[in-house]
């Protein structure tokens, strides 16, 4: 059986104001990389085989943070990528709010695509992809997949058996861990949007102690 951790980036300036799907150059704020440092020290404990990231900055610097302690390269897979927003990257979410287009794709992800650039649906059925080159390359092991959070909560609703429709229901936090297990006969989603001792409890890694913490903050 092969453990997916699924994996958000850290917090950016961007998160929350404006769509940047894949512009250059957006990276970490300060808080971004204080919660991908703690991520790091939560994962220390953890067997990882593998860490596969998208190619964009915010994703990288997640993926090579959590790898330092672990002595492992970052294998780079654009199908882990952030949605392609086409029109739509660069502008600011109040700019897009009066966008009837907007609104709509946002009512029913199941319908439509960003204009000149992608479905929520072909974000998903590569996002799956993604999952099972994970499983074939490392059929016993744990791998690491550092995405996005629309990518991530695309590949979740798949696993869930739900609607494209409602995946916004699924929260998914900057620098939070989704486990999935898969085998050949089965697919099971051992937790979602964890973070600090939720990781540990499903992975069966130690926990660090608040001293620990402390110092690592």
């Amino acid at each position: 059986m092969t453990t997916v951790l699924l994996i958000r980036h850290g917090m950016t300036d961007a998160v929350g104001q404006r769509i940047v799907g894949w512009l250059p150059g957006v990276g970490l704020n300060a808080e971004g990389v204080r919660q991908v440092a703690r991520l790091r020290d939560e994962l220390q404990g953890v067997k990882l085989d593998a860490i596969f990231s998208s190619p964009l900055e915010r994703a990288d610097v997640t993926a090579r943070t959590i790898a330092a302690p672990h002595g492992l390269s970052i294998k780079t897979r654009d199908g882990l990528g952030e949605v392609r927003f086409g029109d739509w990257t660069g502008m600011t979410l109040a700019e897009l709010d009066g966008d009837e287009q907007w609104q709509r794709w946002n009512a029913m992800r199941s319908c439509g695509r960003a204009p000149n650039g992608e479905s929520m649906l072909e974000t998903q059925s590569r996002m799956f992809d993604e999952m099972m080159h994970a499983r074939a390359s490392y059929p016993e092991g744990t791998v690491a997949l550092v995405s996005h959070a629309d990518a991530i909560r695309s590949l979740l609703v798949y696993v869930l058996g739900m609607s494209m429709d409602v995946f916004l229901r699924l929260r998914v936090d900057p620098a939070s861990v989704s486990i999935l297990r898969v085998s050949d006969w089965r697919l099971e989603v051992a937790g979602i949007n964890l973070s600090g001792d939720g990781i540990a409890s499903q992975l069966g890694a130690n926990p660090l102690s608040e001293t620990r913490r402390a110092t690592s903050e």
